[in-house]
Protein backbone atom coordinates (compact mmCIF):
# COMPACT_ATOMS: atom_id res chain seq x y z
CA UNK A 1 0.00 0.00 0.00
CA UNK A 2 1.18 3.39 -1.15
CA UNK A 3 0.30 6.69 0.39
CA UNK A 4 1.06 10.28 -1.76
CA UNK A 5 1.39 12.91 1.17
CA UNK A 6 1.27 16.18 -0.43
CA UNK A 7 3.77 18.81 1.57
CA UNK A 8 6.52 18.27 3.66
CA UNK A 9 5.54 20.36 6.63
CA UNK A 10 4.74 19.35 10.60
CA UNK A 11 1.73 18.07 9.15
CA UNK A 12 3.30 15.83 6.21
CA UNK A 13 5.92 14.71 8.03
CA UNK A 14 4.58 13.48 11.43
CA UNK A 15 1.75 11.90 8.77
CA UNK A 16 4.38 9.84 6.88
CA UNK A 17 5.78 8.35 10.46
CA UNK A 18 2.33 7.24 11.76
CA UNK A 19 1.91 5.58 7.95
CA UNK A 20 5.04 3.99 8.34
CA UNK A 21 4.36 2.52 11.45
CA UNK A 22 1.86 1.23 10.07
CA UNK A 23 3.67 -0.99 7.64
CA UNK A 24 2.44 1.64 4.76
CA UNK A 25 4.89 3.65 2.08
CA UNK A 26 5.15 6.84 1.67
CA UNK A 27 6.22 9.37 -0.94
CA UNK A 28 6.24 12.70 0.14
CA UNK A 29 6.32 15.68 -2.35
CA UNK A 30 7.21 19.43 -1.18
CA UNK A 31 6.02 22.37 -3.20
CA UNK A 32 9.23 24.72 -2.47
CA UNK A 33 12.63 23.36 -3.63
CA UNK A 34 13.55 24.96 -0.03
CA UNK A 35 11.92 25.05 3.03
CA UNK A 36 11.52 28.52 4.74
CA UNK A 37 8.90 28.17 7.12
CA UNK A 38 6.60 31.01 8.09
CA UNK A 39 6.63 31.98 11.52
CA UNK A 40 9.69 31.88 13.59
CA UNK A 41 8.69 29.68 16.12
CA UNK A 42 5.57 27.69 18.00
CA UNK A 43 4.47 26.38 21.15
CA UNK A 44 4.49 22.67 21.13
CA UNK A 45 1.76 21.66 24.22
CA UNK A 46 1.93 18.29 25.89
CA UNK A 47 -0.56 17.18 23.37
CA UNK A 48 1.90 17.84 20.67
CA UNK A 49 4.63 16.63 22.62
CA UNK A 50 3.12 13.07 23.20
CA UNK A 51 2.42 12.69 19.65
CA UNK A 52 6.15 13.21 18.42
CA UNK A 53 6.92 10.80 21.36
CA UNK A 54 4.16 8.42 19.70
CA UNK A 55 5.63 8.80 16.57
CA UNK A 56 9.26 8.19 17.67
CA UNK A 57 10.37 11.81 17.47
CA UNK A 58 10.46 12.60 21.14
CA UNK A 59 14.19 13.06 21.13
CA UNK A 60 13.48 16.08 18.42
CA UNK A 61 11.60 17.45 21.59
CA UNK A 62 13.56 17.09 23.75
CA UNK A 63 16.57 18.75 21.90
CA UNK A 64 14.64 21.68 20.78
CA UNK A 65 12.16 22.66 23.87
CA UNK A 66 12.38 25.82 25.71
CA UNK A 67 12.70 25.26 29.66
CA UNK A 68 9.29 26.95 29.77
CA UNK A 69 8.59 26.33 33.33
CA UNK A 70 6.55 29.33 34.79
CA UNK A 71 3.92 31.80 32.73
CA UNK A 72 2.99 35.27 33.65
CA UNK A 73 0.96 38.74 32.31
CA UNK A 74 1.73 42.30 32.90
CA UNK A 75 0.12 44.90 31.75
CA UNK A 76 1.89 46.44 28.71
CA UNK A 77 1.61 49.63 30.09
CA UNK A 78 2.78 49.98 33.61
CA UNK A 79 4.44 46.49 33.69
CA UNK A 80 2.91 45.70 36.53
CA UNK A 81 2.48 41.98 36.78
CA UNK A 82 -1.34 40.65 35.87
CA UNK A 83 -0.77 37.10 37.38
CA UNK A 84 1.94 34.94 37.37
CA UNK A 85 2.14 31.10 38.27
CA UNK A 86 4.46 27.76 37.65
CA UNK A 87 3.38 25.43 35.45
CA UNK A 88 4.32 22.70 37.38
CA UNK A 89 0.29 21.47 38.12
CA UNK A 90 -0.22 21.19 34.34
CA UNK A 91 2.23 19.37 33.73
CA UNK A 92 1.65 17.08 36.62
CA UNK A 93 -1.51 16.77 35.68
CA UNK A 94 -1.35 15.86 31.98
CA UNK A 95 2.16 13.57 32.55
CA UNK A 96 4.07 15.93 30.00
CA UNK A 97 5.45 19.40 29.34
CA UNK A 98 5.05 22.44 26.98
CA UNK A 99 7.68 23.00 24.31
CA UNK A 100 8.32 26.14 22.82
CA UNK A 101 10.24 25.11 19.93
CA UNK A 102 11.87 26.96 16.85
CA UNK A 103 9.36 25.95 14.11
CA UNK A 104 12.37 26.07 11.19
CA UNK A 105 14.62 23.38 13.25
CA UNK A 106 11.71 21.25 13.84
CA UNK A 107 10.88 20.96 10.29
CA UNK A 108 14.54 20.42 9.52
CA UNK A 109 15.28 17.94 12.07
CA UNK A 110 11.71 16.04 11.38
CA UNK A 111 13.07 15.72 7.66
CA UNK A 112 16.10 14.49 8.58
CA UNK A 113 14.84 11.81 10.46
CA UNK A 114 13.12 10.93 7.95
CA UNK A 115 15.38 11.32 5.21
CA UNK A 116 15.86 14.33 3.25
CA UNK A 117 16.62 12.32 -0.14
CA UNK A 118 13.80 10.73 0.23
CA UNK A 119 11.34 13.50 -0.09
CA UNK A 120 10.82 15.30 -3.88
CA UNK A 121 11.04 19.16 -3.61
CA UNK A 122 9.82 21.56 -6.26
CA UNK A 123 6.66 19.48 -6.59
CA UNK A 124 4.25 22.16 -6.78
CA UNK A 125 0.72 20.41 -6.99
CA UNK A 126 -1.68 20.92 -9.90
CA UNK A 127 -4.60 18.75 -9.65
CA UNK A 128 -5.40 15.45 -8.11
CA UNK A 129 -7.63 12.59 -9.40
CA UNK A 130 -8.80 9.02 -8.24
CA UNK A 131 -10.89 6.54 -8.81
CA UNK A 132 -12.03 3.27 -7.60
CA UNK A 133 -7.67 1.99 -7.77
CA UNK A 134 -6.11 5.10 -6.22
CA UNK A 135 -5.31 7.94 -6.70
CA UNK A 136 -3.02 10.70 -9.29
CA UNK A 137 -1.36 13.59 -8.57
CA UNK A 138 -0.27 16.25 -11.25
CA UNK A 139 2.22 17.98 -10.85
CA UNK A 140 2.92 21.74 -12.33
CA UNK A 141 6.50 20.70 -13.90
CA UNK A 142 4.73 18.34 -15.79
CA UNK A 143 5.42 15.15 -13.38
CA UNK A 144 2.70 12.73 -12.36
CA UNK A 145 2.65 10.12 -9.13
CA UNK A 146 0.13 7.35 -8.49
CA UNK A 147 -1.05 6.04 -4.79
CA UNK A 148 -3.32 4.15 -3.67
CA UNK A 149 -4.72 7.14 -1.29
CA UNK A 150 -3.40 10.73 -0.49
CA UNK A 151 -2.72 12.40 2.64
CA UNK A 152 -3.02 16.19 1.94
CA UNK A 153 -0.96 18.63 4.17
CA UNK A 154 -0.82 21.40 1.67
CA UNK A 155 -1.36 23.69 4.31
CA UNK A 156 -3.94 26.51 4.59
CA UNK A 157 -4.09 27.77 0.75
CA UNK A 158 -4.23 23.54 -0.18
CA UNK A 159 -4.81 23.04 -3.60
CA UNK A 160 -6.53 19.67 -2.70
CA UNK A 161 -9.24 20.88 -0.35
CA UNK A 162 -11.86 21.99 -2.92
CA UNK A 163 -11.70 18.44 -4.64
CA UNK A 164 -12.21 17.02 -1.14
CA UNK A 165 -15.07 19.08 0.59
CA UNK A 166 -16.59 20.39 -2.87
CA UNK A 167 -16.89 24.13 -2.57
CA UNK A 168 -14.00 26.97 -2.55
CA UNK A 169 -13.03 28.15 1.06
CA UNK A 170 -12.79 31.87 2.24
CA UNK A 171 -9.54 32.99 4.09
CA UNK A 172 -11.20 35.25 7.01
CA UNK A 173 -8.99 37.67 8.11
CA UNK A 174 -8.92 37.51 12.43
CA UNK A 175 -8.35 41.61 12.19
CA UNK A 176 -4.66 41.43 13.73
CA UNK A 177 -1.24 41.46 12.45
CA UNK A 178 1.44 39.73 13.95
CA UNK A 179 5.19 40.49 13.79
CA UNK A 180 7.43 36.91 15.29
CA UNK A 181 11.10 36.04 15.49
CA UNK A 182 13.90 35.43 17.64
CA UNK A 183 15.92 37.13 20.19
CA UNK A 184 19.06 36.05 22.52
CA UNK A 185 17.79 35.54 25.88
CA UNK A 186 18.06 39.28 27.78
CA UNK A 187 16.12 38.73 31.16
CA UNK A 188 15.92 42.61 31.26
CA UNK A 189 13.07 41.28 28.40
CA UNK A 190 11.59 38.02 30.50
CA UNK A 191 12.68 35.29 32.60
CA UNK A 192 14.12 32.91 31.07
CA UNK A 193 12.11 30.07 32.25
CA UNK A 194 8.81 31.98 31.61
CA UNK A 195 6.19 32.80 28.93
CA UNK A 196 5.67 35.79 29.74
CA UNK A 197 3.04 38.19 27.80
CA UNK A 198 2.55 42.18 28.04
CA UNK A 199 -1.52 43.15 27.24
CA UNK A 200 -3.34 46.18 26.70
CA UNK A 201 -4.96 48.39 24.39
CA UNK A 202 -6.30 44.93 22.22
CA UNK A 203 -2.27 44.18 21.86
CA UNK A 204 -0.08 41.75 23.05
CA UNK A 205 3.68 40.97 23.40
CA UNK A 206 4.60 37.86 24.37
CA UNK A 207 8.53 36.21 24.83
CA UNK A 208 9.28 32.11 25.35
CA UNK A 209 11.89 30.31 25.56
CA UNK A 210 13.60 27.96 23.12
CA UNK A 211 16.24 26.05 23.26
CA UNK A 212 19.43 28.19 21.88
CA UNK A 213 19.29 30.84 24.73
CA UNK A 214 16.90 32.83 22.49
CA UNK A 215 13.34 33.77 23.04
CA UNK A 216 10.87 33.42 20.57
CA UNK A 217 8.79 36.72 20.49
CA UNK A 218 5.75 38.12 19.05
CA UNK A 219 3.59 41.38 19.00
CA UNK A 220 -0.01 41.45 17.96
CA UNK A 221 -1.95 44.56 16.75
CA UNK A 222 -5.27 45.00 15.11
CA UNK A 223 -5.24 46.83 12.21
CA UNK A 224 -6.87 46.63 8.91
CA UNK A 225 -5.68 44.37 6.10
CA UNK A 226 -3.59 45.25 3.62
CA UNK A 227 -1.51 48.11 5.03
CA UNK A 228 1.79 49.02 3.21
CA UNK A 229 4.52 47.97 5.77
CA UNK A 230 7.94 46.53 5.29
CA UNK A 231 11.16 45.40 7.21
CA UNK A 232 12.86 48.95 6.52
CA UNK A 233 10.14 50.39 8.80
CA UNK A 234 9.54 47.29 11.02
CA UNK A 235 11.35 49.05 14.17
CA UNK A 236 9.97 51.78 13.74
CA UNK A 237 6.23 50.70 13.52
CA UNK A 238 6.36 48.45 16.24
CA UNK A 239 7.94 51.93 18.57
CA UNK A 240 4.83 53.53 17.58
CA UNK A 241 2.07 51.04 17.96
CA UNK A 242 3.99 50.53 21.76
CA UNK A 243 4.74 53.84 22.03
CA UNK A 244 4.69 54.66 26.21
CA UNK A 245 4.22 50.50 26.61
CA UNK A 246 6.58 49.27 29.41
CA UNK A 247 10.76 49.03 29.68
CA UNK A 248 11.09 45.67 28.65
CA UNK A 249 8.73 45.84 25.29
CA UNK A 250 11.19 48.62 24.60
CA UNK A 251 14.03 46.53 25.15
CA UNK A 252 13.03 43.94 23.14
CA UNK A 253 12.15 46.41 20.01
CA UNK A 254 15.56 47.54 20.01
CA UNK A 255 16.82 43.81 20.07
CA UNK A 256 14.52 42.34 16.90
CA UNK A 257 16.64 42.16 13.66
CA UNK A 258 14.18 43.28 11.01
CA UNK A 259 15.87 41.33 8.32
CA UNK A 260 14.94 38.03 10.42
CA UNK A 261 11.11 38.90 11.94
CA UNK A 262 8.21 38.51 10.00
CA UNK A 263 4.83 40.15 9.85
CA UNK A 264 2.05 38.15 8.87
CA UNK A 265 -1.63 38.98 8.99
CA UNK A 266 -3.80 36.00 10.52
CA UNK A 267 -6.41 34.68 8.77
CA UNK A 268 -8.19 31.59 9.60
CA UNK A 269 -11.01 29.45 7.52
CA UNK A 270 -14.69 28.36 8.87
CA UNK A 271 -14.49 24.90 9.88
CA UNK A 272 -15.60 22.59 7.89
CA UNK A 273 -16.92 18.65 8.79
CA UNK A 274 -15.61 16.93 5.28
CA UNK A 275 -12.16 15.87 5.39
CA UNK A 276 -12.59 13.18 3.84
CA UNK A 277 -13.48 11.87 -0.10
CA UNK A 278 -12.86 8.16 -1.15
CA UNK A 279 -9.36 7.47 -1.32
CA UNK A 280 -8.41 11.34 0.44
CA UNK A 281 -7.83 13.09 3.27
CA UNK A 282 -6.97 16.71 4.15
CA UNK A 283 -4.83 17.01 7.45
CA UNK A 284 -3.54 19.98 9.28
CA UNK A 285 -4.13 23.60 8.08
CA UNK A 286 -5.57 21.84 5.00
CA UNK A 287 -8.31 20.52 7.36
CA UNK A 288 -8.73 23.23 9.85
CA UNK A 289 -6.71 26.24 9.16
CA UNK A 290 -6.73 28.51 12.39
CA UNK A 291 -5.18 31.33 14.37
CA UNK A 292 -2.59 30.72 16.59
CA UNK A 293 -4.11 32.58 20.00
CA UNK A 294 -4.43 28.85 21.57
CA UNK A 295 -0.96 27.02 20.59
CA UNK A 296 -3.08 24.30 18.54
CA UNK A 297 -1.72 24.64 15.20
CA UNK A 298 0.80 22.57 14.89
CA UNK A 299 -0.39 19.98 17.89
CA UNK A 300 -3.80 19.41 15.93
CA UNK A 301 -1.80 18.27 12.71
CA UNK A 302 0.22 15.88 14.98
CA UNK A 303 -2.78 14.84 16.52
CA UNK A 304 -4.40 14.06 13.03
CA UNK A 305 -1.16 12.15 12.40
CA UNK A 306 -1.45 9.96 15.31
CA UNK A 307 -5.18 9.30 15.03
CA UNK A 308 -4.66 8.67 10.75
CA UNK A 309 -2.36 5.92 12.22
CA UNK A 310 -4.19 4.52 15.07
CA UNK A 311 -7.22 3.82 12.43
CA UNK A 312 -5.00 1.79 9.88
CA UNK A 313 -3.64 -0.12 12.80
CA UNK A 314 -7.44 -0.99 13.41
CA UNK A 315 -8.09 -2.09 9.27
CA UNK A 316 -6.21 -1.74 6.11
CA UNK A 317 -9.16 -0.95 4.07
CA UNK A 318 -8.20 2.45 2.77
CA UNK A 319 -11.92 4.26 2.95
CA UNK A 320 -12.99 2.79 6.65
CA UNK A 321 -9.49 3.90 7.96
CA UNK A 322 -10.11 7.31 6.04
CA UNK A 323 -13.52 7.88 7.05
CA UNK A 324 -12.84 6.51 10.76
CA UNK A 325 -10.09 9.43 10.64
CA UNK A 326 -12.63 12.09 9.97
CA UNK A 327 -15.29 10.60 12.51
CA UNK A 328 -12.74 10.84 15.29
CA UNK A 329 -10.99 14.58 14.22
CA UNK A 330 -13.69 16.76 12.30
CA UNK A 331 -15.93 17.49 16.15
CA UNK A 332 -12.25 18.00 18.19
CA UNK A 333 -10.54 20.16 15.14
CA UNK A 334 -13.73 22.20 14.88
CA UNK A 335 -14.00 22.95 18.50
CA UNK A 336 -9.95 24.00 18.53
CA UNK A 337 -10.30 26.49 15.64
CA UNK A 338 -13.45 27.74 17.38
CA UNK A 339 -11.73 28.29 20.64
CA UNK A 340 -8.80 29.89 18.77
CA UNK A 341 -10.93 32.36 17.44
CA UNK A 342 -13.07 33.11 20.68
CA UNK A 343 -9.89 34.09 22.50
CA UNK A 344 -8.06 35.85 19.24
CA UNK A 345 -11.42 38.23 19.55
CA UNK A 346 -11.18 38.76 22.90
CA UNK A 347 -7.07 38.77 22.98
CA UNK A 348 -7.15 41.31 20.43
CA UNK A 349 -9.91 43.87 21.21
CA UNK A 350 -12.96 42.82 19.15
CA UNK A 351 -15.21 44.40 22.11
CA UNK A 352 -13.00 46.20 24.27
CA UNK A 353 -15.15 45.94 27.45
CA UNK A 354 -14.85 42.10 27.07
CA UNK A 355 -11.27 42.86 26.85
CA UNK A 356 -10.91 45.01 29.29
CA UNK A 357 -13.43 42.34 31.58
CA UNK A 358 -10.50 39.65 30.45
CA UNK A 359 -7.44 41.93 32.06
CA UNK A 360 -9.76 42.39 35.25
CA UNK A 361 -9.81 38.94 35.59
CA UNK A 362 -6.34 38.11 34.67
CA UNK A 363 -5.17 40.75 37.21
CA UNK A 364 -7.02 38.21 39.98
CA UNK A 365 -6.03 34.56 38.31
CA UNK A 366 -3.91 32.54 40.45
CA UNK A 367 -3.24 29.93 38.21
CA UNK A 368 -5.76 27.99 38.68
CA UNK A 369 -8.68 28.82 35.66
CA UNK A 370 -5.76 29.38 32.96
CA UNK A 371 -3.95 25.75 33.97
CA UNK A 372 -7.72 24.51 34.13
CA UNK A 373 -8.15 25.64 29.97
CA UNK A 374 -4.90 24.04 28.87
CA UNK A 375 -5.10 21.11 30.45
CA UNK A 376 -8.98 20.13 28.85
CA UNK A 377 -7.62 21.73 25.74
CA UNK A 378 -4.66 19.08 26.51
CA UNK A 379 -6.78 15.75 27.31
CA UNK A 380 -8.97 16.25 24.36
CA UNK A 381 -6.08 14.54 22.38
CA UNK A 382 -5.71 11.27 21.18
CA UNK A 383 -3.06 10.50 23.60
CA UNK A 384 -4.39 11.64 26.57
Amino acid sequence: MKALVIGAGIGGMSTAAALKQQGIECEIFEAVKEIKPVGAALSIWSNGVKCMNHLGMGHIMDSLGGPMHNLAYHDGISGAVMTQFSLRPLVESVGERPCPVSRADLQSQMIDWWGRENIQFGKRLEKVEQDDHGVTAYFTDGSVATGDMMIAADGARSVVREHVIGFQTERRYAGYVNWNGLVEINEDIAPADQWTTFVGEGKRVSIMPIAGGRFYFFFDVPLPTGLEEDRTTLVSDLKGYFKDWAKPVQVLINAINPDTTNRIEIHDIDPFDTLVKDRIALLGDSAHSTTPDIGQGGCSALEDAVVLGQCFAKTKNIQSALKQYEEKRRFRVKDLVLKARKRCDVTHGKNMQETQAWYDELRQEKGDNIIAGLHNTIVGGPLA
